[in-house]
């Protein structure tokens, strides 16, 4: 069992990220990760968001231990041969802790303020087929010829090959017809956001009989879950902190995934999904961070699950 922090790099300064990987690796956390946008997400989209390749390299220097991931490249806007370079940089500079993650991108608004195409979604899922294929093949093969119908590669080198000898890569998403194909046929990591137990349970008899179309075993992929929470010693004061901090702004549907409590229903909470097979739990957060979630996760959520906690 891993747990892990994402956030989106937005609304914040480079320090402030640098304090949350720090601070994490000394939690104990295993994993962290941001994500793949160019503008900020549900807050004010005129504010600051880092770049998130960049930002990771920058960020698995500053640290020793936890695993560095992305969830998720938008794979419309990053040709996958140029990513495959640099998450093999990325994986030596983090001395090979790197995780990375695709998806077949979905926010629009930011394809047309940067002048990127947003096909249809079935054209994108193409996309992401194509990308895993080439990424792998790069990161294991001498040279790399690929004839996509998007994606075109002519005896390309990419060396030196990642630190770790199998590069984990993640899929980020639950469509049901191509997303989960495509997690079944290349994916060493499924990452999905928090949902119902019930509707949860669907989607993982939808992969295995993905697994079963291509003869993969399902056991092979780890499951990774991303919740939202607000933790305190009692629900009344979970409540209050959860008003403040929680934007007006957010989707109501957001707000309804998001966790309010105690550590000790939190862990009752995420223990019905560990049932179901979940091997990552990680903890989404924006920028202002709320550091008593994070130090409660890791001090008193984490160990019910037998994780590590401050190393």
């Amino acid at each position: 069992m891993r747990f892990g922090v994402h956030y989106g790099q937005q609304d914040g300064s480079y320090e402030e990220f640098a304090e949350l990987w720090r601070r994490a690796e000394d939690l104990g956390y295993d994993w962290i990760s941001h994500h793949d946008h160019f503008v900020p997400m549900v807050t004010d989209s005129t504010g600051p968001c880092f770049d998130g390749l960049t930002l990771l390299a920058a960020l698995a220097a500053e640290t020793k231990r936890v695993r560095c991931g992305m969830i998720v490249l938008g794979v419309t806007y990053r040709n996958p041969a140029l990513v495959a370079k640099m998450a093999s940089t990325i994986d030596h500079i983090s001395g090979g802790r790197l995780e990375l993650g695709l998806g077949a991108a979905w926010y629009e608004p930011e394809h047309g303020q940067y002048g990127f195409p947003f096909p249809p979604l079935g054209e994108r899922m193409d996309m992401l087929d194509e990308a895993c294929r080439i990424m792998r093949s790069l990161w294991t093969r001498e040279t790399t010829t690929f004839e996509g119908r998007h994606f075109q590669l002519r005896e390309a080198r990419s060396e030196p090959k990642p630190l770790q000898e199998h590069l984990p890569l993640a899929i980020g998403g639950s469509g049901e017809r191509r997303t989960l194909r495509i997690v079944a046929e290349h994916a060493d990591l499924w990452n999905c956001h928090m949902s119902s137990e019930d509707e949860y349970r669907h989607k993982l008899e939808v992969l295995e009989r993905h697994c079963a179309d291509v003869g993969r075993d399902p056991a092979r992929i780890r499951k990774s879950l991303s919740f939202g929470a607000v933790l305190a010693a009692d629900g009344a004061e979970a409540r209050d902190r959860a008003d403040a901090l929680i934007s007006p702004d957010v989707p109501e549907i957001i707000r309804k995934l998001t966790f309010i409590g105690t550590p000790e229903g939190c862990v009752e909470r995420l223990r019905a999904f560990a049932e179901l097979g979940v091997g990552d739990f990680l903890l989404r957060i924006n920028a202002p961070f709320d550091w008593e979630t994070v130090e409660l996760i890791a001090s008193e959520v984490a160990p019910a699950f037998g994780a590590r906690v401050r190393t």
